[in-house]
């Protein structure tokens, strides 16, 4: 990270973080201070709002203005603040536990209302800062300290999910992916409705340790050689792609009017007929 980044972006006070060595989140926080800087906002027009987990610490770190919230209600507490003050660029950060378990139901109505808020999604398959359970997004058959003999459920698909929901941009990429990480996280900061970014982050400590994934760059590789574009899955028979995981815009041209419009055209509404 450039130290004109952090200067401008971070409270160096809070420096360095609490994130264990080989954590992908702080990858992913980085590219989210680029792609503020990228689109030259005006930090002080920027709302950042967490939940509780490992991700939802990026907040405290980042010197906007910032809401540490409750577990699974970041995108309740959003929702408040983008219907108080709808100029406001507000982005969620969350978890895959926090935005899919206990947080689900926020997802799902955030995503149905195209509310202007865009939530990036720092999914390591695992509740790192709780002790290793696992999560909505634990591989099935992975183990977990709630899961000693392995995970029986299946999966959430986590960028589907929402794009499903009705979000009109939903992305998947990887902290491997930097680059075009911090492209999709320009793009769903400047669209104009709900956006979610889903970002394949590393847990090395719970996740990695207990299901003898390697270490931190082995679980980096694996990110680098097992997600391929999805334009690119596109063109390959299926042979090639078993084993693979597919990253990339799932939607992203779809446009619908976003909620705080719709709803202040109700205010405006009641106040012309008193």
């Amino acid at each position: 990270m450039n130290s004109t980044l952090v200067q401008n972006y971070f409270r160096e006070e809070k420096l360095p973080h609490i994130w264990c060595p080989g954590c992908g989140h702080g990858i992913i926080m980085r590219a989210i201070a680029q792609a503020i800087e990228n689109l030259g906002l005006d930090k002080d027009k920027v709302c950042i709002v967490s939940g509780i987990g490992c991700s939802s610490r990026a907040p405290g770190y980042m010197d906007f203005n910032t809401l540490h919230t409750t577990h699974g209600r970041a995108l309740a507490f959003a929702t408040g603040v983008k219907h108080a003050n709808p100029d406001l660029e507000v982005i969620v950060i969350t978890g895959d536990g926090d935005a899919s378990a206990i947080g689900g139901n926020h997802l799902i109505h955030a995503a149905r209302r195209n509310i202007g808020i865009t939530t990036i999604v720092f999914n390591n398959n695992i509740y790192g800062m709780t002790g290793g359970q696992y999560s909505p997004t634990t591989p099935t058959g992975d183990l977990g300290t709630t899961a000693p003999y392995g995970n029986v459920d299946p999966a959430f698909d986590i960028a589907k999910l929402a794009a499903a929901a009705g979000a009109t941009y939903a992305a998947r990429t990887t902290a491997y992916h930097a680059r075009p990480m911090t492209k999709y996280i320009e793009k769903a900061i400047a669209h104009k409705g709900f956006s979610l970014v889903e970002a394949i982050s590393v847990c090395p400590t719970y996740y990695g340790r207990k299901n003898k994934k390697g270490s931190a760059v082995a679980m980096m590789n694996f990110l680098k050689d097992s997600f391929v574009d999805i334009k690119a899955a596109e063109k390959l028979p299926a042979d090639k792609m078993v084993g693979k995981f597919i990253m990339g815009e799932f939607k992203h041209d779809e446009t619908q009017e976003e909620y705080t419009s719709r709803y202040k055209k109700i205010i405006e509404q009641v106040k012309g007929a008193k």
